[in-house]
C-alpha cells in the first residue's frame, strides 16, 4: 500500500478479502474467488460495487458435477465423503449442491471437516473402513499443500475420488473437474487493460470461466 499501485491483483477470497481490508480506494482485481458475493467482495455479480472486482472460479453448480463424476467411474460407490476446511468462507454453497444432487444419484453423504494434515490423514482412514466408498475434495489451499498426502492415500485404499484442481491429477490423482486458471490471469488482465484507461472496478462485473474435464 505504501508503494501506492495503480491497481492490485490478488489470487484466492482470503488474499483478496485482506487486501481489500487495508484499502477502499486503490482497484483490486481478483482471480479464483469462489463466492465473491458470500465472502464480502463484491455486491453482486452484474454490478461489484466499490473497488474490488474479478473473476471466479467454480459455480455451486459444479459441486453436482463431481458426483457425477465420480457415480460414473465408479459406478458401485455408494458412499461419498466431502473433504472440506470449514473455515472457507466458500464451502457452504458448494455444500448444499452436492446435498441437492446427491439422492437423485443414490448417493450416501457425509462431511469430513479438516483443517490440518492430521485432519486429511483420519478422513481417509476411517472413509477407508467403509463399504463401496468414495470421496471428493473441495478447492482449498489446504488441499494443495497436501495433495501428495490426499492422491497417495487414495491410490494406498483404492478409494475413487474426484478433486477440483488439477495439480493432484498432476499428483497422481483420478480425475478433476476444474477451471483453466491460467486462462483466469489473461482475463483478469483485460480487466486491469480497462481500468487504467479509466474504467472504475464498480462498472466490470465478476465472470464465472467456463470449466473443464480433466482425466
Amino acid at each position: 500500500m505504501r508503494q501506492n499501485p495503480e491497481v492490485i491483483l490478488s489470487h484466492g477470497t482470503e488474499t483478496s478479502r485482506i487486501v481489500q481490508q487495508h484499502t477502499s480506494a486503490i482497484p483490486i482485481v481478483f482471480t479464483t474467488v469462489t463466492d465473491p458475493v458470500g465472502s464480502g467482495l463484491v455486491e453482486s455479480l452484474a454490478r461489484p460495487g466499490g473497488n474490488t472486482t474479478g473473476f471466479t472460479n467454480f459455480e455451486f453448480s459444479m459441486a453436482g458435477k463431481w458426483l457425477e463424476l465420480l457415480k460414473e467411474v465408479a459406478p458401485a460407490v455408494k458412499n461419498i465423503a466431502i473433504l472440506f476446511n470449514p473455515d472457507n468462507a466458500a464451502m457452504p454453497g458448494q455444500l448444499r449442491a452436492i446435498a441437492f444432487a446427491a439422492p437423485a444419484l443414490g448417493l450416501q453423504v457425509t462431511e469430513a471437516k479438516v483443517r490440518d494434515r492430521g485432519d486429511i490423514e483420519r478422513a481417509i482412514n476411517a472413509l477407508a473402513q467403509t463399504p463401496n466408498a468414495g470421496f471428493i475434495v473441495l478447492p482449498e489451499n489446504l488441499v494443495i499443500t497436501n495433495r501428495e498426502l490426499i492422491v497417495g492415500m487414495a491410490a494406498h485404499h483404492r478409494l475413487p475420488s474426484v478433486f477440483s484442481d488439477r495439480f493432484n491429477i498432476k499428483s497422481g490423482g483420478l480425475l478433476s473437474y476444474d477451471a483453466d486458471t491460467d486462462d483466469l490471469y489473461r482475463r483478469a488482465a483485460s480487466y486491469i487493460d480497462r481500468i487504467l484507461r479509466g474504467e472504475k472496478p464498480s462498472d466490470t462485473g465478476p465472470a464465472t470461466h467456463q470449466v473443464r474435464t480433466r482425466r
